[in-house]
């Protein structure tokens, strides 16, 4: 569906507000926070427009707007075709070249780091080893959408689900990005999930998957695991 730059600028706005206040936004707080070329009007039908395809929600009607699962998509497959932004990450890979036997420990220290950095929990395995482990409860349970406890039995259901099903959900050579519905478990809907394949050693690997709420900052997270992905191949 085509849309004009003027609603993708709109929609990539509402999107960044969203993930940065967790409240719906507004026209008002458009008109008032960006220049877009036109009136508070002009927001509010072009708002209309991007609700009418599919691309906003309105939770309630006097509320603003929130991103949908298409909407999200839309901007993650825009972000994709641009060069990320870098993000620096507490780890140095060097410690792997060293000492191979401490695999387990190191993957264990990378996914903390990618936990705090994506402020999201990460899911480890090692299939050789048949070794999971989750790193950054806190760091995702501090998200508003958790104040719900529905959202938390949920997600807890969803762990369990990726627990069973991580060995036979390798990504490929770039990593796999599912949004609300596109994630392959029905009470997942609320939540995203990027994974990916790394290899630590010889003979040796790592899946690792980031899960959170839909609301996470995709383009941060994005640059992060290419960021990860770039020092593996450098090793």
């Amino acid at each position: 569906m085509q849309i004009s730059e003027r609603q993708k600028n709109i929609l990539d706005t509402i999107i960044r507000e969203y993930v940065e206040s967790a409240k719906p936004v507004s026209s008002q707080c458009l008109g008032e926070k960006y220049d877009f070329g036109i009136g508070p009007a002009s927001i509010r039908i072009e708002m209309q427009k991007l609700t009418d395809d599919g691309f906003l929600t309105q939770p309630h009607t006097s509320a603003g707007r929130v991103p949908t699962d298409k909407g999200y998509r839309f901007f993650v497959d825009a972000i994709a075709k641009k060069e990320n932004g870098m993000v620096s990450l507490d780890f140095d890979l060097d410690r792997l070249e060293n000492d191979f036997d401490e695999i387990f420990r190191s993957m264990q220290d990378l996914s903390r780091s990618i936990a705090n950095v994506s402020e999201s929990l990460v899911l480890g395995y090692l299939p050789g080893e048949d070794v999971m482990w989750k790193e950054g409860w806190e760091d995702v349970l501090r998200q508003p959408e958790f104040n719900q406890k529905d959202m938390v039995e949920n997600f807890l259901d969803y762990l369990h689900y990726l627990e069973s099903n991580i060995g036979r959900m390798k990504p490929g050579d770039e990593f796999e990005l599912f949004i609300g519905r596109e994630n392959p478990y029905p009470k997942a809907i609320e939540f995203s999930t990027i994974s990916l394949a790394l290899d630590p050693a010889p003979k040796q690997e790592m899946i690792l998957s980031i899960i959170g709420p839909k609301r996470m900052a995709y383009d941060r997270n994005i640059a992060l695991v290419n960021r990860v992905m770039k020092m593996f191949d450098e090793l």
